[in-house]
């Protein structure tokens, strides 16, 4: 059990760590050769040149301004200086609505701790309980709830502060949940023109024996919305396609790689093996092999390209529908299309960019069995990943390892040793079997078929806190007691180990210190040097780069990471609501953490992480969510906890706060949730009603027909497309169709849709 002298050892560690990142970030930036790995969005966006372009030989690779060097920590103010207005013109609603978590963070936790130490800190401290006690404790442990006596007046304190702890978090997220809403509404009231804004996704059009699927469409939305429907875009199954592509593209990073190598060698023509990754096989000619391999796959390619967009198998029963307003894509995507609740499904398309293309194949029926596969699979994962966490629960018992390797007994014993692995070991070790965990759950959302990467993310990050709730938390706590406590469990009767495990509870604050130290402290710092990227990006320089486009496409930006970091923030809210009452000693280390993260966020997404879409803000009823289950699960824990201290004449006041914290919740959820899931029609209205003033000759069928092509057909040249045909006064004349239930369909034939392929 670590002692306030390992969390000194954990804190040594991890500030000279946070420290050294960066230092060594701040010296990386400013070297010219470096620029395009710590400033990629400006590159992307045009607004900034390469410095190796002008000066000396050697300051195009090193700055030799020694002054800079001086002020290595300005990157701190400037990535506080640009507004939040400027922020989300520059970065998106989603980045700068994603940092405002942090803000929350330390607007929640910074009175709570004042009034924690002020407060909790000398009520908890002014007792002898853990010295009488036969408890394994440290005296960290002696500033928590842990050591007031059974049955005393003093936890009225504790039940005072979870009311008032709980009425300042419940105002802050009001306040938040209505700054963000008000945000996201004027966001999309003021944002440009985008296909999204017009485009419904339509899923499961039912089959029919007479017309194919782009006749179906056209003719349904003719029918049922014959004033608003404009053009529709079928989705075609090019996955094969795609993976062609993507197969061309690593042939060509060969190429690139040999070719540069002999110009570099003239005298040496490089060769390779046709084995498995060059190991093995026939020793060919480098460069001839890859362009064959190319050639061939250019042919292969060619023929899939044609098969997909003449043939009809390719199409599935899904299309992508625009209209001539955003009021008429809006009544379209919320409202039922037939009276078959399991057909002609719309909802909003995502935008292009978001659109994760893979899953569009996959038939809507299959979705259910898929989902309910990756749902046991996830019960496992979860179920067998206990085995690890007591693995490091077990690294933070010194007792139990020297019990299981007594003759590391000697090594264990020496001080810092010892205080390395009770106060740093730990939290390292849990770290690194989290690493590879949001790869698996992103996997496992692809597979469950959603159509987009906004909503991979959310479903990702869902179950990402799920796991960190079950394992990290209740797991830690759970085998954490087992361990620091288990001779108290052999030698006493079963009634007294509910006041063991309540007693015990509060003195795993320690481990979860240790954690943070690690994990919000050195990781964030880490974050910021982006060693991985800086590897790439000079390896990918040397070995493929020949032109100023391929070592723009050497860059690799990132993102916020949605998915994993808000995941993350979420266990830093939880640790901090839970330990508020119990252990108010944790709170600095989240203070700590939220505020160094809000300042080296806000600077990568400035400067670095370009996102992949735009959702506005459509995450934050997550957010909220997630923040008010972990103040429910403070205040259940903390019901649990003074019950096992006799404390029974404070225990049912505790009751009243879930219940209020749930109405509270309801109440948010009515008022601010629907800007986020529906769009307002009288919003949709006068974004159109301004539109037509200010453009009324807009042909915005052009800008329409081709906003959802597949990005392997990019390269493809761009369909012609007949243009926008204007509304005429005429009564609408009927035209033939060959279903033999509806002989005829209102409206002309030309505001048909183009046979476009999508995957």
């Amino acid at each position: 059990m670590a002692t306030l002298g390992d969390i000194g050892v954990a804190a040594t560690i991890n500030i000279l760590s946070a420290f050294a990142f960066l230092s060594a970030f701040a010296i990386l930036r400013i070297q010219p050769i470096n620029d395009r790995v710590y400033f990629p969005k400006w590159y992307l966006k045009g607004l900034r040149s390469s410095p190796l372009q002008t000066g000396t030989l050697v300051s195009k690779f090193v700055n030799l301004d020694f002054r800079s060097y001086l002020r290595f920590l300005s990157w701190m103010p400037a990535a506080l200086q640009m507004p939040e207005p400027e922020l989300i013109d520059h970065a998106g609603l989603d980045s700068a609505v994603y940092l405002r978590i942090y803000l929350i963070g330390l607007k929640i936790f910074i009175p709570i701790a004042c009034l924690g130490f002020a407060v909790m800190v000398p009520v908890n401290w002014t007792n002898k309980t853990l010295e009488h006690s036969k408890l394994k404790y440290s005296n960290i442990d002696l500033l928590s709830i842990s050591n007031v006596p059974l049955g005393s007046n003093r936890f009225w304190t504790h039940l005072v502060m979870a009311y008032v702890f709980t009425f300042w978090t419940c105002y802050v997220l009001k306040r938040e949940y209505e700054i963000v809403a008000a945000m996201r509404l004027h966001f999309l009231a003021s944002e440009h023109r985008r296909p999204d804004q017009f485009t419904v996704l339509v899923r499961n059009v039912p089959p029919d024996p007479d017309e194919s699927v782009t006749q179906l469409v056209e003719h349904f939305f003719l029918v049922n919305h014959p004033d608003h429907y404009l053009t529709h875009q079928v989705v075609n199954n090019a996955n094969k396609l795609s993976e062609l592509v993507n197969k061309k593209k690593k042939m060509q990073n060969w190429l690139d790689f040999y070719q540069l190598k002999y110009s570099r060698n003239p005298a040496r023509k490089p060769s390779t093996k046709t084995g498995f990754l060059g190991l093995w096989g026939k020793t060919v000619d480098a460069i001839d092999f890859y362009t064959s391999k190319i050639e061939t796959l250019k042919k292969e390619i060619s023929l899939e390209r044609d098969k997909v967009m003449s043939s009809g198998k390719s199409v599935i029963p899904a299309a992508f529908v625009s209209f001539k307003t955003r009021w008429g894509a809006s009544v379209c995507a919320q409202t039922q299309q037939t009276r078959n609740p399991t057909l002609w499904l719309t909802d909003w398309a995502p935008e292009p960019r978001d659109v994760y293309w893979d899953n569009l194949a996959i038939p809507f029926v299959s979705l259910t069995i898929r989902r309910l596969i990756i749902f046991v699979a996830y019960f496992f994962l979860t179920f067998f990943f206990m085995i690890p966490i007591a693995i490091v629960q077990s690294l933070a018992n010194i007792e139990g390892i020297e019990k299981a390797l007594p003759f590391l007994k000697p090594i264990i014993e020496v001080k810092v040793i010892k205080s390395f692995i009770q106060g740093f070991l730990p939290g390292i070790a849990l770290k690194i079997f989290l690493i590879f965990l949001p790869d698996i759950l992103m996997l496992m959302s692809k597979f469950e078929g959603f159509i987009s990467r906004s909503a991979l993310e959310r479903r990702s990050a869902t179950r990402y806190y799920i796991f960190l709730f079950i394992n990290v938390f209740l797991g830690s706590i759970i085998t954490g007691t087992a361990f620091q406590q288990l001779d108290n469990f052999m030698h006493q009767s079963a009634n007294d180990i509910p006041k063991t495990i309540g007693t015990s509870i509060p003195m795993k604050a320690t481990f979860f210190i240790t954690y943070i130290m690690v994990d919000g402290w050195a990781g964030v710092a880490g974050e910021i040097l982006r060693l991985k990227p800086l590897i790439i990006y000079h390896l990918k320089n040397f070995f493929l780069v020949k032109t100023e486009k391929d070592r723009e496409e050497a860059m690799d930006p990132g993102t916020v990471g949605f998915n994993t970091g808000e995941p993350q923030i979420q266990l830093y809210f939880l640790l901090g609501l839970v330990y508020a009452v119990v252990t108010p000693f944790l709170l600095p280390f989240i203070i700590v953490f939220f505020a160094l993260a809000f300042v080296v966020y806000r600077h990568q997404v400035i400067n670095v992480y370009n996102q992949e879409y735009e959702s506005a803000a459509a995450f934050w009823p997550d957010v909220h969510g997630r923040i008010i289950t972990a103040l429910i699960v403070s205040q259940l824990l903390l019901m649990g906890l003074l019950s096992t201290k006799e404390a029974a004449q404070s225990t049912p006041l505790l009751i009243t706060l879930p219940i209020l914290t749930i109405w509270f919740h309801r109440f948010c959820k009515g008022r601010y949730e629907p800007a986020f899931v529906r769009y307002p029609l009288q919003e949709a209205m006068m974004k159109d009603t301004l539109e037509r003033a200010r453009e009324p000759n807009l042909n915005l069928k052009s800008f329409l027909q081709i906003a959802y092509i597949h990005p392997v057909f990019k390269e493809v040249e761009e369909c012609e497309s007949d243009p926008a045909s204007e509304e005429s006064d005429q009564e609408p004349v009927l035209i033939p169709t060959k279903r033999q239930s509806r002989m005829n369909t209102p409206l002309p034939s030309k505001h048909s849709g183009s046979m476009t392929s999508l995957g």
